[in-house]
C-alpha cells in the first residue's frame, strides 16, 4: 500500500472549495498530502479550510483567478516561499454555461474556453517548471464525459473539456521525459449541491441518469477520492496520457430500452 502513500507531497487543487475539487482533495489528504487550495471566493475558501482542518489536514488557501496568468505566477511564487515546492497538480477549476449554441454569447463561450482550458494550461506550465527542475510531477486534469460526447446546450463546455483531453496527451508526451505524468479524470453525473434540484425522483432527467448508468446511480463525491490518489501516487509512475472515465459505466454502453429491467 505504500505504492499509494502521499506522506510528504504537496497537492494543489485549484477550486477545492467545494463540491467534486472538494471531495478529492480530501482524498489526497487522507492519503498523507498537504493540501494548497485556490479558489475565487473567500467565504468558500474560509468554509473549505475550517473543514480540511476539522478533519485534521494541513492545508492552506490562495484566492486568485487561475486564468490571470500574472496573478498565478505571483501565487505560485509565494506558494513555493512560504509553503515548498508542488508535487501534485490538479485542474479542477471549471465553469458551464448552459446555452444553446444558435444564441450563445461569443463572450460567455470565451469565457468557458479560459476558464476550463486556458486556466489549466497556465497553471500546468507554471507548476511544471518545478517539475522538471525536480524531475518528478503529477499533473490530474479534470475532464469530463464531455470530453467524448456531445449534448445539447453545453458546446463551450464539451469544446473545453474535449480540448483539455488533447491538452492532457500532449503535456504527457512533452513532459513524460522529466518524469512528469500528465493524466485525466473524467467524472460522470454525480451527487452534488449543483445537482440536487434535479436528482428528485420523478425529475426526468433523474430518471434518465439513474436509466442510462449501468450502475444505476448518481455517483457519489467519494467515489472520486481513489482515482485521484492513484493518479497523484507511485501506483501510477507508467500512466500518461489517459483519462479514466469514473462514471459508473456509461461510455461503455449505448443505453437500454426504457422497458429493460
Amino acid at each position: 500500500m505504500n505504492l499509494f502513500n502521499l506522506t510528504g507531497k504537496r497537492a494543489l487543487v485549484t477550486g477545492g472549495t467545494h463540491g467534486l475539487g472538494m471531495a478529492m482533495a480530501e482524498g489526497l489528504a487522507s492519503a498523507g498530502a498537504e493540501l494548497i487550495i485556490t479558489g475565487t471566493t473567500p467565504s468558500k475558501m474560509k468554509d473549505a479550510l475550517s473543514y480540511y482542518k476539522g478533519k485534521g489536514f494541513k492545508a492552506s488557501g490562495y484566492l486568485f483567478d487561475v486564468t490571470n496568468e500574472d496573478e498565478a505566477k505571483e501565487n505560485i511564487e509565494i506558494i513555493s516561499t512560504e509553503i515548498g515546492d508542488i508535487h501534485i497538480l490538479v485542474n479542477n477549476a471549471g465553469i458551464i454555461k448552459r446555452e444553446l449554441a444558435i444564441t450563445m454569447p461569443v463572450e460567455d463561450f470565451r469565457r468557458v474556453i479560459d476558464v476550463d482550458l486556458v486556466g489549466p494550461f497556465i497553471m500546468s506550465q507554471l507548476v511544471a517548471k518545478q517539475m522538471i527542475e525536480r524531475k518528478e510531477g503529477k499533473i490530474i486534469n479534470i475532464c469530463s464525459m464531455m470530453s467524448e460526447l456531445g449534448r445539447n446546450s453545453v458546446s463551450a463546455y464539451a469544446a473545453a473539456k474535449g480540448g483539455l483531453k488533447m491538452l492532457t496527451q500532449n503535456l504527457a508526451t512533452e513532459w513524460a521525459k522529466h518524469n512528469i505524468q500528465v493524466n485525466g479524470i473524467g467524472p460522470g453525473y454525480f451527487a452534488t449541491t449543483q445537482t440536487e434540484p434535479i436528482r428528485v425522483d420523478g425529475h426526468p432527467f433523474n430518471e434518465f441518469i439513474i436509466n442510462r448508468t449501468p450502475a444505476a446511480r448518481w455517483g457519489n463525491p467519494e467515489d472520486l477520492a481513489g482515482t485521484a490518489v492513484f493518479l497523484a501516487s507511485k501506483a501510477s509512475d507508467f500512466v500518461n496520457g489517459q483519462v479514466v472515465y469514473v462514471d459508473g459505466g456509461i461510455l461503455a454502453t449505448i443505453g437500454k430500452p426504457s422497458n429493460e429491467d
